[in-house]
This record gives C-alpha cells, sequence and structure tokens, in this order.
C-alpha cells in the first residue's frame, strides 16, 4: 500500500475516535446531575429530645451560608445560641460554685463554650451528619478532627484544629431551641444540659499550654523566646534561655503550631527535670 494512502486511512481513524469521544462526551453531559440528599432533620429532633413548633428553625440552624438554596443561614441563630449559653452557663457556675471569683468563673466557663468543647458535642451526637453545606474540604477536617479527639477525650487546649461550623450548628440549635420555645432558659437547659456532657468543672480544668509555660518559665526566672517560623517552615519554635526546648508544626493555623509548640516545650522540661 503506497504510503499516502496508509496515511489517509490513519487519520480517518483517528477522525472517527474523535467523533466517538465528543459523542461520549455529549452523552454524559446530557445525563442529569445527581443531587446529594438533603438530611432528614426529623431526626436531629430525636437526637435533641425537642419538637420544634416551627420546623423552618431547625432547618435554618443546619444550613450552611455555602449551602445554595432560599433559606437563611445559620448565623442569626448562632448568634442568639452563643449568648443564650453563655448566660446559661454563668448561671450553672454562679450556683454551683459560690466560692469562685470572677476569674476562675470565667475561664470555666470559657473552657465549656469554646469551639473545641462545641465541635466534641456536634461529633458525639452526630449532629454534623445533618449539616447542608457546600464546603469541599469540611469532610477531611472533621475525620482529622474525630481522630484528634481520641488523644484528648475532654479538651485538647488549643492543639488540635477544630473546624468552627461543628460548633456553630451546636450554638444555632441552642438558639433554634431558644426562639421556639419563647425564649425559655429552663427549656433550652433541660435540652441541652445532658448533650453537653462531659462538663467541664474545676477539677477537670487544665491550664493552656502556652499559659503554663509562662508560668513554670516565671517561677524558675527562666527567659522564654517563641521563634515564629511559621511562614517558611509551618513550625514554632521554643528557647529557653537561648536553649531550643520545643517545636510546634501546623500548616493550617499558626495558633496550634504555636500552642504545639510550648506543649512540646513542657514535655521536655519535665524530661529533663525528672533525670536530673
Amino acid at each position: 500500500m503506497p504510503p499516502t494512502m496508509e496515511a489517509e486511512q490513519q487519520e480517518d481513524q483517528v477522525v472517527d475516535q474523535l467523533k466517538l469521544e465528543e459523542l461520549h462526551i455529549d452523552e454524559k453531559q446530557s445525563e442529569p446531575k445527581t443531587e446529594i440528599p438533603v438530611p432528614n432533620l426529623d431526626e436531629v429532633e430525636e437526637i435533641l429530645g425537642y419538637k420544634f413548633k416551627d420546623k423552618s428553625l431547625l432547618e435554618e440552624a443546619f444550613t450552611d451560608s455555602s449551602f445554595s438554596g432560599e433559606l437563611p443561614s445559620y448565623e442569626r441563630l448562632e448568634y442568639v445560641g452563643d449568648a443564650v449559653l453563655n448566660l446559661l452557663f454563668t448561671k450553672e457556675h454562679y450556683s454551683l460554685y459560690p466560692n469562685l471569683s470572677p476569674g476562675p468563673l470565667t475561664r470555666l466557663r470559657a473552657a465549656n463554650v469554646d469551639t473545641d468543647k462545641l465541635a466534641r458535642v456536634a461529633i458525639r451526637h452526630g449532629l454534623h451528619r445533618y449539616l447542608r453545606h457546600k464546603k469541599p474540604l469540611l469532610g477531611e477536617q472533621i475525620r482529622e478532627f474525630s481522630q484528634g479527639i481520641l488523644e484528648y477525650p475532654l479538651h485538647s487546649n488549643g492543639l488540635i484544629d477544630a473546624p468552627k461550623a461543628l460548633a456553630d450548628i451546636v450554638e444555632s440549635s441552642i438558639g433554634a431551641v431558644f426562639i421556639d420555645c419563647s425564649c425559655s432558659l429552663d427549656i433550652v437547659w433541660k435540652v441541652f444540659k445532658s448533650l453537653l456532657e462531659p462538663i467541664i468543672d474545676p477539677s477537670t480544668l487544665c491550664i493552656h499550654p502556652v499559659t503554663q509555660l509562662y508560668e513554670v518559665c516565671q517561677k524558675r526566672n527562666l527567659k522564654l523566646e517563641f521563634v515564629d517560623l511559621w511562614t517558611e517552615s509551618t513550625a514554632v519554635d521554643v528557647l529557653i534561655d537561648n536553649q531550643h526546648m520545643g517545636r510546634g508544626v501546623y500548616s493550617l493555623k499558626k495558633d496550634i503550631a504555636h500552642n504545639r509548640a510550648a506543649k512540646n516545650a513542657l514535655d521536655n522540661m519535665e524530661k529533663i527535670l525528672s533525670d536530673a
């Protein structure tokens, strides 16, 4: 066969293949897109043990701003829930601990309402499964957090990254119940007290590693310095009396790397002192 005829046949075969691929692409584009099923929020009522009179509040409480739809996001209810939760713990702690001064009461309340603590509530009761969102990284962040809390069952004190969206839906749920029950603090506390367990008390309240490191160094008259290397290597180093004592690494948030560096320094100092 002459070379020109062979080349023409090969060209025809390529054209035919391209036409088949174009036809296949057109068929795929014409296929209907499968939408992610919307979670059944009736199950949330079972988890909470509360039946909403206004179901739209429940829908709003589990709708992230990234989710396209006609419903508003949970942000306003989160705002309400945050204020209500702080007031509930203020009231509870004031009654339970009459001898505690405002400083310890404030630290105790903060530990029970921060992102780390409330995100655990969402995971423990499976509330995250009902959040309607379109955040591609959230699923992996939730899996990482779920693994991290196995090492720190009560609170990590800033050593693991808690997805804020998890804490948000706990607060928005509290806000939704508060509005739905005509703003009864007693009803809200009755609904959520057991869900918030285990509640941190004075005996289980831990000092933040950065605060603890400063206190240890001050007590021993040691010079403490944090070296910020986060931009270059996502790390923070700790120098004590100009000697390297610890390092923390975390690529997503510098605060987490900073806290881990303090914890690492405390652990290394404890080893050195125990060996001395």
